[in-house]
């Protein structure tokens, strides 16, 4: 227990006492209580800040990419099994997603965690371009080793303070995989895992402090398989029909197409099967597409149009073709009532108080990449009073959020302007200091944790908040029904 002088000797805690007795943040709890619970889970946090940094460097030693998080997600289910936690393993038919659970009865407060790496970014812990001495490739160039670190430090800090203050219902880590190819979340959302969920609590690492108010766009993801016929390509290239032209014809037809479409889609692909060698007319290629919009009706439309593309691909070169949706999701449906709980916690817990090693990695990687050097952000943008436009970019998180009241918030994890799911980022995401973001987000995602639990005026808020925007329809999955998840 800490001294009765915490208040003096604790800056985040002092206005952390002052803001709930004058705005009585967690009414239904007395002062002095609700102050209690909270100054217990910050220092729960506070305690965890050594593993909370050895979690980070572990994920980010593994930088698995998607569906192949085995080591990744075993060792965090381990931990929270190891502290007390429930836990399903192989949910929803994922080797590499879990469920950990605490507590019993309602409320049920989900905290969300990521893991993923991503192919190709690696790089060693220095602000150049540089090949790890391990030789792995992948890399944690979007900062889920950090995701993850600080979601699992606060579900075990609120744990912690639960089982201390005696404070009723349920919280649960949801371990997610494959979030960069949009896939567990939606999974777990088809099976139905967040259907009891009260209210779902998400962060991300990101270039600025600030709860997320910028919308994201709806996804679909699928490939695209054509089945022609080999041939000799000189000796008698006639009897052949080339699955290559096919996709060829395709991907010219979706960048004619581009003319057509408004501003904020957004169409990107790969070809990663396209024949083996130029003197054989390729009997087999594929084609791999995101098309994202501002909302799910918009991609429907552009799917459906991409569907007839296709056909006429293969019309066109007399080969056959198969359409495959890997996944799709929603635009991302924010809570307000939980953003601005999320926006005081924030505030409160302040940003991350960076030291010199971290903003020279930051100043020097800005520096080469040709930036402002201006190393890592450490201010609190406001929360602005209306959901700001769209700035592009998809999360499965989505498909939560029009399930159960949901919000989430980013912390500075790497120098700003440095490029997003790039090796810059990764080398950012190693370095020790990085860490320091992950305590930060651990401590607002379990103070407003704590809060909801303690609080039903706040659910209530939230939850009609929620029911206005959805007009009470049911969420509906884009996955087919019956698709399994695309496991390796």
């Amino acid at each position: 227990m800490p001294s009765t002088n915490w208040r003096h000797a604790n800056p985040t805690l002092n206005r952390l006492w002052c803001l709930v007795l004058l705005a009585g943040l967690v009414a239904p709890l007395s002062a002095q209580t609700s102050a209690r619970a909270r100054q217990a889970t910050l220092a729960h946090v506070d305690a965890l800040t050594g593993d909370i940094g050895q979690m980070a460097q572990t994920l980010w030693d593994y930088s698995e990419i998607a569906m192949l998080e085995s080591r990744s997600a075993g060792y965090l289910a381990d931990l929270l099994e190891k502290e007390g936690f429930k836990l399903q393993r192989n949910s929803a038919g994922m080797p590499t997603a879990f469920v950990a659970e605490y507590g019993s009865g309602r409320p049920i407060i989900g905290i969300l965690a990521e893991y993923d790496a991503l192919p190709g970014v690696g790089n060693a812990v220095t602000p150049k371009k540089l090949v790890r001495d391990d030789g792995v490739l992948s890399g944690q160039g979007c900062g889920h080793n950090l995701f993850g670190a600080g979601s699992i430090g606060a579900a075990i800090a609120l744990k912690r303070t639960m089982e201390a203050q005696g404070i009723k219902g349920t919280i649960r880590l949801y371990g997610t995989p494959a979030e960069e190819t949009l896939v567990g979340k939606t999974y777990m959302a088809r099976d139905g895992l967040f259907n009891d969920l009260d209210a779902a609590l998400d962060w991300h690492p990101t270039t600025v402090n600030a709860v997320s108010n910028s919308g994201t766009q709806a996804n679909n993801n699928f490939t695209v398989e054509f089945r022609g016929q080999a041939a000799h390509a000189a000796f008698d290239p006639w009897n052949g029909r080339s699955a290559l032209d096919a996709v060829e014809l395709m991907a010219h037809g979706v960048n004619m197409m581009r003319e057509h479409i408004k501003p904020t889609a957004r169409v990107h692909y790969v070809i990663p099967s396209a024949g083996e060698a130029p003197n054989v007319v390729p009997e087999y290629a594929r084609i791999w597409f995101f098309v994202r919009d501002a909302d799910r009706p918009s991609v429907e439309a552009h799917y459906a149009w991409r569907q007839k593309i296709a056909e006429g691909a293969a019309l066109a070169t007399r080969t056959t073709h198969s359409i495959h949706l890997i996944t799709g999701v929603h635009e991302y449906l924010f809570n307000r009532p939980i953003q601005e709980l999320m926006q005081k916690n924030l505030e409160l817990v302040g940003a991350p108080r960076f030291g010199e090693e971290e903003q020279q990695f930051a100043r020097e990687m800005q520096a080469g990449l040709g930036l402002p050097v201006v190393g890592l952000d450490t201010t609190i943008k406001p929360l602005a009073p209306t959901q700001q436009p769209l700035e592009g970019g998809s999360t499965d998180v989505a498909e939560v959020s029009w399930i159960t009241p949901t919000a989430a918030f980013g912390v500075a994890t790497a120098g700003a302007g440095l490029p997003w799911h790039s090796w810059a980022t990764s080398a950012s995401h190693g370095v020790p200091g990085s860490s320091k973001a992950a305590v930060v987000a651990a401590k607002v995602l379990a103070l407003t944790g704590l809060d909801l639990l303690t609080n039903p005026a706040l659910l209530t808020r939230a939850k009609a908040d929620f029911a206005a925007k959805t007009a009470g329809k049911p969420y509906q999955t884009p996955i087919p029904e019956g698709q399994k998840p695309p496991v390796p």
